[in-house]
């Protein structure tokens, strides 16, 4: 046990100290040198939107083995001592396009481009030029994720308790999962790899449906989050949305992240205006208000919810009712999941990914030490809209949903709401 905790304190090391040996700037020269970091991006044909920080870091030791342990300590150190830099001046450049930007009183920058044009036969990765106002200029290069034109739908994920165990905000927690514990013991959900994998390529297997990433996390957790993605390879980038917590010692609790979800989801949802949304979250935190909300303020653009079944707090339930009402009132599809295998099964009847992908799904989750049995799903088919003349009557029954939930507690239900004939996405897979 010692030796794999040894093992793991010097994994998460390394993840720690990456941002400081990958700073593009003067990081390592001179005192104090600037840097700047920036984040993947993300955007579309015509307007594209990256984030990055500027910081003052100290240099490391000239000559010094950068794989010693003395080493790799110093520079968690210099992480550590990194000071911010507000109201630095950063050009980008893109597609034919070019913005100078300021970074805000936390030393974040952003940055937003209309392109003429995209590099051709690049992927779905394109870099962006960066250059830092300094004596002498500092450049860098950032990337964003342009959707490719055979993409049909959106995935808007959470993170925590949806794809990996809860801790996201926890950094302790997380290094011990990220790199301690069995892979299998770090995916919240056994056979999100599969599925992710499948809904990125989606029915017709080549898609490239953006899957973008949400978090009330703080900027700080981007390595770690970054590293447990590529490790368990889920698709794609990743996209990550965190947001800046701002503590100090004169303000040690993190600021509020008033709508922080739902802001970026209606952003989403105005940049990729001509796609269809799926929108997965869990049931233990804020994610049914959250998505009901978005529902109803998109009547018709949300194909399906999935929300992972982790609460047993029979007060959720009313969040979950109110869901439930949203999505039968656009018209679109809710599975409260007990498992992944659940969402690859509706997923696949609506032409979200290919009818061959939930065994994979199937397979992963079985693989997992801790799958237990699973309940028979339960479907409510809502009432339509003001049959009965009442057009403000909500079109579910609180006891449906309770009923459909009671059982055994340590067995998740699954519950499937959904209209007589679901919308089912158009072209392949249909």
């Amino acid at each position: 046990m010692a030796s794999r905790v040894r093992r793991g304190a010097i994994k998460a090391l390394r993840v720690l100290i990456r941002p400081v040996r990958r700073a593009q700037g003067y990081g390592g020269k001179g005192r104090g040198g600037l840097v700047v970091e920036p984040y993947r991006g993300y955007g579309s044909r015509d307007e594209i939107f990256l984030i990055g920080r500027v910081f003052r870091q100290s240099p490391g030791i000239h000559g010094e083995d950068p794989e010693s342990l003395r080493a790799q300590w110093r520079d968690l150190r210099r992480r550590i001592a990194r000071r911010k830099v507000a109201g630095a001046a950063v050009t980008a450049r893109f597609g034919g396009d070019a913005a100078r930007v300021e970074t805000d009183r936390d030393g974040y920058f952003r940055v937003h481009l209309h392109p003429s044009g995209l590099p051709t036969g690049a992927g779905a990765w394109h870099g962006v030029s960066l250059v830092l106002e300094a004596d002498p200029p500092i450049p860098a290069e950032g990337a964003v994720f342009i959707p490719p034109s055979g993409c049909r739908y959106v995935v808007v994920s959470d993170i925590d308790d949806t794809v990996m165990r809860t801790g996201v905000a926890n950094k302790l927690k997380m290094l011990w999962r990220l790199f301690v514990e069995d892979a299998e013991s770090r995916v919240a959900f056994p056979g999100v790899v599969a599925l992710y994998r499948a809904l990125h390529a989606g029915a017709g297997g080549s898609e490239g449906n953006p899957m973008l990433y949400v978090s009330r996390a703080p900027w700080g957790l981007y390595e770690m989050l970054s590293e447990f993605f590529q490790r368990h390879g889920i698709p794609a980038g990743p996209v990550l949305f965190l947001r800046e917590w701002g503590l100090s010692w004169t303000h040690p609790l993190p600021r509020r992240a008033t709508d922080h979800k739902q802001a970026l989801i209606r952003h989403m949802l105005a940049l990729y205006r001509d796609l269809p949304f799926v929108l997965i979250g869990d049931s233990g935190q804020h994610d049914p208000e959250v998505y009901a909300q978005i529902v109803e303020e998109n009547p018709g653009r949300v194909l399906a919810v999935y929300i992972r079944n982790v609460s047993r707090d029979a007060g959720r339930i009313e969040e979950i009712v109110r869901l439930a009402g949203a999505v039968a009132r656009a018209g679109s599809s809710l599975v409260l999941a007990a498992d992944s295998v659940a969402v690859a099964e509706h997923a696949a009847s609506l032409g979200l990914i290919a009818a061959d992908a939930v065994a994979g799904v199937a397979d992963e989750h079985a693989a997992d030490a801790e799958t237990g049995p699973r309940r028979e799903t339960a479907r409510i088919t809502p009432e339509p809209p003001g049959s009965d003349g009442d057009a403000a009557k909500t079109p579910i029954a609180p006891e449906a949903i309770a009923d459909a939930l009671a059982g055994d507690g340590a067995v998740p239900a699954t519950v499937v709401v959904e209209p007589e004939k679901p919308a089912v996405l158009s072209g392949l897979g249909s």
